[in-house]
């Protein structure tokens, strides 16, 4: 019995979790124990102006921050109000169209330009700060830079309250955010309102960053894994570059024994032979003599490190390396529909669970209160919960290829595998307004005695080359 319990207990001889053991292949690998809260109010700032350069200097950093941004917003996630009366979603809807085009307070753009910016900080330096507030004659939305919103300054408020700009709660809540009304490198920023930050209460901002881990209060650039490689293969072109240059300026080494280049013709200075050579030159040498022409051999090896190191890039931000780089060369059309269908997958994650949640509901809560307090909606005070409910039509996305596509949607809808609200609702529109449209058009069709022929083919009828 003593001898069971002895094996039973034992120290095992060999670790079951490699990653977790010690060794020599372990050594200099780092251990990250630290919450991301504290790593970003660290580092956060050198982060963010590295990835800021990137994106403003490297071709391939820019590329990939206006795909994403294209991809994930396009025109516009637009809003559809799901309020069950008819009239009262009609009325929500006009209101908003009318909001649309007067909500940024620094005309800059319409709220979907607002949005596209809004991501855009996200991306590029992992957040973005929209303050609410009521101007008089309406609500109007700023966007306000993260630098605004500084890490060091955990001064107002209890200290234990305040992490990195963000106030909390006893329970752990965001209640509060401190801003300041300039940014610290304005230099027309008076000094008191460059360095004094202002409380905002959290009901008045819509914080849009991507959490990665529980808690995390403020966001970390989408560049920053692959910041590195941008800078390594950055350096590694401007060496082939410089290489290439060294090499069309050094034609080739002369083999001469006694050093006198004599035969060679051109002018020899400090040991340098300068001549040139023009076509259908023949070259006399004497004996002893010859010149070996240089080829260099190592920007052969160029191309397939660079795409080496694109795909890495691509893969740490999360897209295609055809939509990092514009380069088709490899793909047809199974494997660019294959890409591009897992990409979709991940923007719908972005779209809803990021931009919808943390930016776009924030903001559609706060404006219908508004309208609801402003007697814009009757009825709203009785019951708001209705008003509240909506949904949001991301940007339509291209198919690959367009007739497959709409013919394998249209037999998924005659076989009850989808409905047509569904089918239009990932489109992009809005199935009440694509509806009401399709018997505008009927009816001025019978009206004016006209006949169009909207049958499409079955998959019998398609042609063979379909």
């Amino acid at each position: 019995m003593l001898a069971r319990l002895r094996r039973l207990f034992a120290p095992p001889r060999t670790r079951a979790l490699e990653a977790g053991a010690r060794g020599r292949r372990w050594d200099g690998a780092p251990v990250v124990s630290r919450s991301l809260t504290n790593d970003v109010a660290a580092q956060g700032r050198t982060v963010s102006a590295r990835a800021s350069h990137a994106a403003r200097n490297d071709p391939h950093a820019a590329a990939a921050v206006s795909a994403l941004v294209a991809s994930i917003v396009g025109p516009g996630i637009v809003p559809s109000s799901q309020h069950p009366d008819p009239e009262a979603r009609e009325r929500v809807n006009a209101l908003w169209a009318d909001w649309v085009s007067l909500a940024d307070f620094d005309r800059l753009g319409d709220f979907y330009a607002l949005q596209a910016l809004a991501v855009r900080q996200m991306i590029e330096v992992g957040e973005s700060f929209a303050h609410l507030f009521d101007v008089g004659d309406g609500l109007r939305l700023r966007l306000i830079h993260p630098d605004q919103v500084p890490f060091e300054f955990p001064l107002i408020g209890p200290a234990s309250n305040v992490r990195a700009g963000v106030e909390l709660d006893d329970l752990g809540r965001v209640v509060a955010y401190h801003v300041l009304p300039r940014r610290p490198d304005d230099p027309t920023a008076p000094f008191v309102a460059a360095y004094t930050p202002v409380r905002v209460p959290a009901d008045d901002v819509a914080h849009l960053f991507q959490p990665l881990e529980p808690g995390q209060l403020r966001g970390l650039s989408w560049l920053a894994p692959v910041l590195l490689k941008l800078h390594d293969l950055d350096q590694h072109a401007d060496a082939a570059l410089m290489r290439a240059k060294v090499a069309a300026l050094l034609c080739g080494v002369i083999t001469d024994p006694d050093g006198s280049g004599a035969g060679l013709g051109g002018t020899q200075t400090g040991g340098t032979l300068t001549t040139g050579l023009e076509p259908g030159t023949l070259l006399s040498l004497p004996p002893g003599k010859g010149v070996e022409f240089l080829d260099p051999k190592e920007s052969q090896h160029f191309d397939a490190f660079t795409k080496s190191h694109l795909r890495a890039v691509a893969a740490g931000l999360g897209i295609p390396y055809e939509l990092l780089t514009g380069d088709l060369s490899g793909v047809n059309y199974s494997s660019i529909r294959a890409g591009m269908v897992e990409f979709r997958r991940k923007l719908e994650h972005w779209q809803h669970n990021v931009v919808v949640f943390r930016f776009c509901r924030p903001i559609w809560d706060r404006w219908i209160e508004y309208c609801g307090l402003s007697g814009l909606l009757p009825g709203y005070l009785d019951d708001p919960a209705p008003y509240h409910r909506v949904d949001w039509l991301p940007p339509r996305q291209e198919w690959v290829d367009p007739k497959k596509d709409t013919e394998a949607e249209v037999l998924a809808i005659r076989a009850g595998l989808k409905s047509r609200t569904q089918a239009i609702t990932e489109r992009g529109y809005s199935p009440e307004k694509v509806d009401a449209e399709i018997a505008l058009d009927r009816a001025r069709e019978q009206r004016l005695g006209l006949a169009f022929d909207t049958t499409l083919p079955t998959t019998a009828e398609a042609p063979a080359d379909a």
